[in-house]
């Protein structure tokens, strides 16, 4: 394996990625499966003239202990856009772009839920910061189901930089945070914005809640007072679907 690169693993994942043009060292295809969505993989293998090797399943296990479905890929990393010139782009040819920013989430697999909810909910960009938060790797990849290929994922030195950048270029900023006086329901997400998502244990910086022209939580109505944080992020990006479809 190349001191460059990282393993996905997965046919969905592996499919995206493809679409995509991703730059594939080699992808690794079990021998002996048949299943039909293995046999379009390899169609889209051949066709592109991507390099593979059939190989037993004992050498995929030894690259990963996840459901890898019987084909693993070895590509570059997937690179982080560039901020400055993503955002700039993004309002040149959308009127009511939405961003995701995400502040400090530590969780691979949050991070990669997330990507997947934001890609199916059309979300422009999302934003993290370089510090504190979970890396872009074969996990985070794997459970996007292929959106890290597709969704630009643009880091910042410090989120609050970014929070004055696009407040300047006027996106509102709306931080989910269940210390709010408003619910959801009561944001325009009709306007051009930015939702802000906490880290899983302490939330959203306080110093980012002050930046934000408005604030909302979701209504809880059980014993339990709050959501895993991919679950209540899609909660957030499917009301901005719903108010833009009426």
């Amino acid at each position: 394996m190349s001191n460059n690169s990282q393993h996905i693993y997965g046919i969905r994942a592996i499919q995206e990625a493809i679409e995509s043009g991703t730059d594939f060292h080699k992808i690794f295809l079990q021998k002996g499966v048949t299943s039909p969505l293995f046999k379009a993989l390899e169609g889209q293998i051949h066709d592109r003239k991507i390099p593979h090797s059939y190989v037993p399943a004992e050498r995929l296990q030894r690259i990963t202990t996840q459901n890898h479905q019987g084909a693993i890929a070895e590509i570059s990393e997937v690179g982080y856009a560039d901020f400055e010139e993503t955002v700039e782009r993004i309002l040149q040819a959308k009127e009511h772009p939405m961003f995701l920013l995400l502040d400090g989430l530590t969780d691979v697999r949050n991070f990669g839920a997330i990507l997947r909810t934001a890609s199916c909910t059309g979300v422009d960009a999302v934003i993290v910061p370089k510090q504190g938060m979970a890396p872009l790797n074969k996990d985070a990849i794997k459970t996007s189901a292929g959106a890290a290929f597709t969704l630009p994922v643009a880091r910042v030195d410090h989120l609050k930089d970014a929070v004055y950048y696009l407040k300047s270029s006027g996106v509102q900023m709306v931080s989910a945070t269940e210390k709010a006086d408003s619910h959801i329901y009561e944001v325009d997400f009709k306007k051009a914005s930015a939702i802000i998502m906490g880290s899983e244990d302490i939330g959203i910086h306080p110093s980012l809640l002050k930046l934000s022209d408005c604030q909302a939580k979701l209504p809880m109505s059980g014993t339990i007072a709050s959501l895993n944080v991919s679950v209540a992020c899609g909660v957030f990006l499917y009301e901005a679907v719903r108010q833009r479809l009426d």
